[in-house]
């Protein structure tokens, strides 16, 4: 049952943001709450919990997701689904760290939805959208009943997440693994603090999430490592991939995936503001990078493959290519190897 905060309700609605939120007719209210400063929670009725991605869409083709929130607390300056946010006339700067949506129905939908399918999702993807388990999760409570739908009618599903909180679910996601095909993944790609911390401000550091990881091993369950992104001049040295690789191995990680940074139109603006404040050194050269698009060059992608592959390899990982389509097929496919115009020049 989601957690409504009645004895914190403050009665508190942004009359900046609520107007886009307003017009859906699931709107229910908007919450704030001492724990979670400066952010505000709109709890909404959800229609539908299963989302299927068109064919012809650029990311995910033809594949089934469930989004419990859009926004994300977790603040990644590079966070891909900030242009969601817009839909709702919100923006992709604050309005995505600080404006959540909660579907706070979205358990009783998808039981609902599974029994009237005639024919179920082959497999449901969760991170693909937001962060599943970011620190409203904590409160509202939602991965649990999700993950036992999901299990009682014996469908596959794979979760990515940057959160710890995962680890309150393990025995319930080892159970899943009993009856269908679970897929666990922890996005790990910075080892200096300072520089994680900043650039992902509301998410755990490196050094809990490679406990995480442990805790995963531990509970006798496979775990990918996304290395998303790789930080072009600033995580993509060869020294620091090595250490990055080593330190996943020695976590017990099973698979590593990589990709390096990806600016979608909207994110590139949040992330040069950022970089603007913590990296002013770097602003000439990433605007070098960046200048003809979204993507680094097919030559960064080769340079970049070739220095971190060996080392994958080396560390006996398996060929990333190799387990993409098994594991994390909604994610690997453009994860790794995206089609993207190649530039004349490394970056």
């Amino acid at each position: 049952m989601a957690i409504r905060w009645d004895a914190q309700r403050l009665d508190a609605t942004n009359t900046g943001t609520l107007p886009g939120l307003a017009r859906l007719s699931t709107f229910v209210r908007s919450v704030r709450t001492p724990e979670f400063h400066g952010v505000t929670f709109h709890e909404i009725l959800a229609k539908s919990a299963l989302n299927h991605v068109p064919t012809d869409a650029r990311m995910l083709p033809g594949e089934w997701t469930i989004n419990p929130y859009r926004g994300c607390t977790h603040a990644c300056r590079y966070c891909f689904a900030r242009n969601t946010h817009t839909r709702l006339e919100l923006n992709t700067a604050d309005d995505f760290d600080r404006e959540i949506i909660v579907k706070t129905n979205i358990v009783e939908v998808l039981r609902d939805e599974l029994k009237r399918k005639r024919t179920l999702p082959p497999r449901v993807a969760f991170g693909t959208n937001t962060d599943v388990y970011q620190r409203a999760e904590g409160r509202y409570a939602l991965m649990p009943g999700i993950i036992d739908a999901l299990a009682d009618a014996r469908i596959p599903f794979s979760i990515l997440t940057k959160g710890t909180l995962i680890r309150r679910d393990l025995d319930r996601l080892r159970g899943a693994s009993a009856v269908t095909t679970v897929h666990l993944g922890l996005s790990i790609s910075i080892l200096d603090e300072r520089l994680q911390q900043s650039v992902e401000p509301g998410t755990a550091t490196t050094a809990a999430r490679l406990a995480t990881v442990r805790a995963i091993r531990d509970a006798g369950m496979e775990c990918t490592v996304f290395m998303a992104p790789i930080l072009p001049l600033m995580t993509d040295q060869p020294a620091q991939l090595e250490e990055l690789v080593g330190a996943v191995a020695d976590a017990g990680a099973t698979t590593v995936l990589y990709t390096p940074l990806y600016l979608a139109s909207g994110v590139k603006e949040v992330f040069f503001g950022w970089l603007r404040g913590a990296r002013p050194d770097l602003l000439e050269r990433y605007s070098e990078v960046y200048a003809k698009g979204s993507a680094t060059s097919r030559r960064y992608r080769d340079w970049l493959s070739d220095r971190i592959r060996p080392i994958i390899a080396a560390h006996g990982f398996p060929d990333p290519d190799e387990t993409i389509e098994d594991k994390f097929a909604l994610n690997g496919r453009t994860a790794v190897t995206p089609v993207f115009t190649p530039q004349p020049t490394l970056f």
